[in-house]
């Protein structure tokens, strides 16, 4: 964490994952930073669901030991029973060298926000006044951070500086706002005003998420709000090298990567070792594919032919043949892949970003 402090300190702007279920996982934060040398400047868990009875799950305890070396990881819980988040909390400081604690207010999935978690806490401010203080306290405990992922209301906008108090009293380290509602799901515009509220009234950095789609947007969004850095989910599943990219802008380098199709196809053909598990039969590696294709095919044609091919694809053999004549054939291999998805080419969301 020593070395965000250390942007945050001269001004440079920090870029992360944003935390998305069945997304941020191990696998893809190796395929990040080692296969693709693409790491971001940290990461955050996919959320841990915590409740009365609630434990570490394998899988997430997995990416907590061994992600990559090097790199700030914050867990991000999700829930509202006070003494089982400072339980797991206490749990996770203690067994795993990470750097601390990041609290889900936005995942605007019905099926959480109707358990008055995530997102759904928006409705609550008063709860959410208990449980920023009660996560302070165990991150102090142990000196590790205290971050906080937010949307900017349920319904509208309008509790979101009270939010923005409760943020500022309780000494949160690190705040990303989503410019959202929880309603706003994931096509409404994103209020970049509002994020720029935000660094107005907090004390801690800001980092803007949504729709931060390639570098030159996140430029712009920076210029407009004076946040803190950018939190990058869909558009980093479509363009996993924006984190190097935007890190070589900072570096001030004159020349900075921009993928080609070929780039996009060794994405591709990686995916299907990074989404694998032991025993799977293709048609589920396929499945698990089409959650980051769904994502990338909205930069490959104009017209959506590369997703329409895919989603109906059974094996990654299948896949990797379609890949191949969209990405590969004829001189397409040295073309650019474009730094914006194409206009009307709508991907499917199925997870928080």
């Amino acid at each position: 964490m020593e070395c965000l402090d250390e942007s945050f300190k001269r001004g440079e702007p920090v870029a992360s994952l944003a935390p998305m279920q069945d997304v941020t996982t191990l696998p893809f934060m190796r395929l990040l930073a080692e296969t693709l040398q693409s790491a971001p400047d940290y990461f955050v868990t996919e959320f841990l669901r915590v409740h009365s009875t609630s434990i570490i799950d394998e899988d997430i305890a997995d990416c907590l030991e061994h992600a990559p070396a090097g790199i700030p990881l914050f867990l991000q819980l999700i829930g509202e029973d006070i003494p089982a988040l400072q339980r797991i909390a206490r749990q996770a400081l203690s067994r795993f060298d990470i750097a601390g604690i990041d609290l889900n207010l936005g995942c605007p999935a019905p099926k959480v926000f109707k358990k008055n978690v995530g997102g759904g806490l928006l409705r609550d401010l008063t709860q959410v006044a208990k449980i920023l203080p009660a996560l302070r306290e165990v991150c102090s405990e142990f000196g590790k951070k205290f971050t906080v992922k937010c949307r900017i209301g349920f319904d509208d906008a309008s509790p979101f500086p009270h939010l923005l108090e409760l943020v500022r009293e309780n000494g949160v380290d690190l705040l990303a706002v989503h410019g959202r509602t929880v309603r706003g799901l994931y096509r409404s515009p994103v209020d970049y005003d509002a994020i720029a509220l935000a660094v107005k009234a907090s004390a801690c950095p800001v980092v803007a998420n949504g729709e931060i789609a390639s570098v030159e947007k996140a430029l712009r969004v920076r210029e407009a709000t004076s946040c803190a850095g950018w939190m990058i989910g869909r558009h980093a599943i479509r363009n996993p090298w924006i984190f190097r990219s935007l890190r070589e802008v900072r570096e001030g380098r004159k020349t900075v990567f921009a993928p080609r199709l070929a780039d996009v196809f060794e994405y591709i053909r990686a995916l299907e070792k990074c989404v694998a598990l032991p025993g799977d039969q293709p048609e589920r590696v396929a499945a698990r594919m089409k959650k980051f294709l769904n994502f990338i095919g909205t930069g490959i044609d104009p017209e959506g032919a590369f997703l329409y091919a895919v989603r109906r694809a059974e094996t990654p053999a299948e896949i990797l043949k379609i890949a191949e004549q969209f990405l590969l054939a004829g001189t397409r291999a040295e073309a650019l892949f474009p730094a914006e998805p194409f206009p009307g080419i709508i991907a499917r969301p199925n997870c928080e970003a």
